[in-house]
């Protein structure tokens, strides 16, 4: 299953790999090697895009108590910091970073209401860049829950990602584990929790979106 947000670019791309193939079959026969190199190159980067866009259907265990990662990908920051745009105080932050290779669907890390989302366009930091979390493009979302009161967690592109879809609206009532966004070829998410709060995980772990409990009450 693929991501609704990949349907244009999947059809581009399958629609030129198709293209391309008929090209170099008919203009290119007399150079084999020519002919099967393209080939074989184009339909890398149409693998490459599939697997990008894929979104893995996941059963997920809703739990008030837990925090449950937003996104698949590698845990690169568990550390108390200032939140300076919503708490303005100090909260725990705990960072993912996603790889290429990763699933880019984000989802929503615990049942609540939406209290606050805001988009920010800004730069395309390498996304591990200290100054990445408060000056590349992102989305900040605030979610109301009953355990944990407000957390927020944070979409930021790298320096790949140029556009970020972010769901929430404020308002809404969300389930943890259901589909909150996407973040188009990038790249992290920063989750801001209440001091005190009970971290599951470790730096280097490696989170699966949906299933790896980030936190406890």
């Amino acid at each position: 299953m693929f991501h609704k947000e990949g349907g244009k670019i999947i059809a581009i791309a399958s629609s030129l790999t198709i293209i391309i193939y008929i090209l170099s079959y008919k203009f290119l026969t007399d150079y084999f090697w020519l002919e099967k190199g393209i080939q074989l190159v184009t339909l890398f980067f149409l693998i490459m895009i599939l697997q990008f866009f894929r979104n893995p259907t996941r059963t997920v265990t809703i739990n008030d108590h837990h925090i449950i990662a937003p996104v698949d990908g590698k845990v690169v920051v568990i550390e108390e910091v200032f939140e300076e745009e919503y708490f303005k105080d100090k909260r725990l932050q705990v960072s993912i970073f996603m790889s290429p290779i990763n699933v880019h669907v984000t989802r929503y890390a615990a049942n609540g209401k939406i209290k606050f989302s805001k988009y920010h366009p800004g730069k395309y930091l390498v996304a591990w860049h200290p100054k990445a979390s408060t000056e590349n493009e992102r989305t900040t979302v605030v979610i109301e829950t009953k355990e944990f009161g407000e957390i927020l967690y944070r979409q930021i592109a790298g320096a790949l990602a140029r556009r970020i879809v972010n769901y929430a609206e404020v308002g809404q009532q969300v389930v943890q584990g259901e589909d909150a966004g996407f973040i188009k070829f990038g790249s992290r998410v920063d989750i801001y929790l209440p001091l005190g709060t009970k971290i599951n995980v470790h730096l280097n772990d490696k989170a699966v979106g949906g299933k790896t409990i980030v936190a406890t009450t």
